[in-house]
């Protein structure tokens, strides 16, 4: 049997990037992907510039937009347009992105195989062994990161307590759709799906389009994107690519690691509530777990738990505003809107996605008015 110091489930964000800081610090580490790479992930592809902070590796090579203006629209009525004092968000596709994180990874030192199914994790007292086809291989620990469906959090009894948006999406090629239209700027109608809302953002020859909301929306979500793309002269019959995927939005309570195993990223339910993005949380879950695997194998730790509470120091308060957010677009979405399409909030928004506040309650000043209005909002939907 094959031994390692740790082993990697899954060679998305989190993963490669858990894999690529395990492996700069001299820990010999096992990277594994069922498919084989380069894959495509459905996924709205962006790269906030706070996600981008959290990133030990340039994705320079695979950007293909950066998005310095959002023109955000409530329930395709009234429209405002917000432009950034610089770069809000790194566009890319996950076919890219991914792939060239499992490449760092690599060239770090860590063993990448892809087209390596995993079929069951098994952890014990003393490591982890992980099964593949016909072979199985051991580590002082593991970490899950194969997504929301993945084996990992199945097996090990990890990442409960998780609600599920989903999303559809496809891409609408520049030709279609005017590509001057909607180079550099995000297109997001709120108050159109049911716990979400649908948009446009713009890759290198085309742009997505998509419609995502809560779990039980998505019956309808066919018909969420049919009027995003009648509303917007976007050629419905036109599309490529479309497919439908699930959202895992963790809840308090959710337990992402025991003994010597844990999960990050979309295993462990990092997706923001309000946004659907999960790369911010994915590279924290990442950083966060290769501090708690080099704790135990250097000896300073006995097991991985410690990741748990970590997590929930960096990112539990902002996903706590998240959820409230959420709450109140749901169910007062007029008045939610025109609190937050205000300056002063909309400064508020773009100071946390560039990664200059960690979450909306360290936002001081007289934009802490609209923000309690919008949380009073929250507590009475809830």
């Amino acid at each position: 049997m094959e031994r390692f110091d740790a082993i990697v489930v899954g060679a998305g964000p989190g993963g490669s990037v858990t894999a690529y800081r395990l492996a700069r610090a001299g820990v010999r580490v096992l990277l594994l992907d069922r498919a084989r790479f380069p894959r495509d992930k459905p996924c709205g592809g962006g790269i906030t510039l706070r996600a981008r902070n959290q990133l030990p590796i340039d994705p320079a090579p695979v950007v293909e937009d950066v998005v310095d203006t959002f023109e955000l629209g409530l329930r395709y009525g009234r429209r405002i347009e917000r432009r950034g004092r610089g770069p809000l968000v790194l566009m890319t596709q996950r076919r890219r992105l991914d792939h060239h994180l499992a490449n760092a990874a690599a060239a770090a030192g860590a063993d990448f195989r892809d087209g390596a199914k995993v079929t069951a994790v098994e952890a014990d007292g003393d490591g982890v062994t992980v099964r593949l086809s016909g072979t199985a291989v051991r580590a002082e620990a593991v970490v899950g990161a194969d997504g929301a469906n993945g084996i990992s959090g199945r097996s090990l009894g990890l990442g409960q307590n998780i609600d599920h948006g989903v999303a559809l999406e496809g891409n609408a090629h520049y030709g279609d759709i005017s590509e001057e239209r909607y180079r550099g700027r995000a297109v997001v109608e709120l108050g159109t799906v049911p716990g979400g809302y649908t948009w446009i953002f713009p890759k290198g020859d085309h742009a997505n389009v998509g419609a995502g909301g809560w779990g039980r929306a998505g019956p309808r979500m066919r018909e969420y994107l049919n009027v995003m793309c009648a509303r917007y002269g976007v050629p419905r019959d036109r599309l490529t690519d479309v497919r439908g995927h699930r959202l895992p939005m963790r809840r308090p309570g959710s337990r992402p690691a025991r003994g010597r195993a844990l999960l990050v990223g979309d295993a462990a339910g990092l997706v923001d509530p309000l946004s659907g993005d999960g790369m911010y949380e994915a590279f924290v879950s990442a950083r966060l777990a290769a501090e708690a695997v080099f704790d135990l194998l250097a000896g300073r730790a006995r097991d991985l738990e410690a990741y748990g509470r970590a997590l929930d120091r960096e990112v539990g308060r902002l996903g706590t505003a998240s959820w409230a957010a959420k709450r109140a677009f749901d169910r007062f979405p007029r008045t939610t809107y025109a609190v937050a399409a205000t300056p002063p909030v909309w400064r508020a928004f773009e100071r946390l996605i560039v990664g200059e506040v960690p979450y909306p309650g360290a936002i001081r000043g007289p934009v802490r008015a609209p923000l309690r209005f919008i949380e009073g909002l929250s507590r009475l939907a809830a």
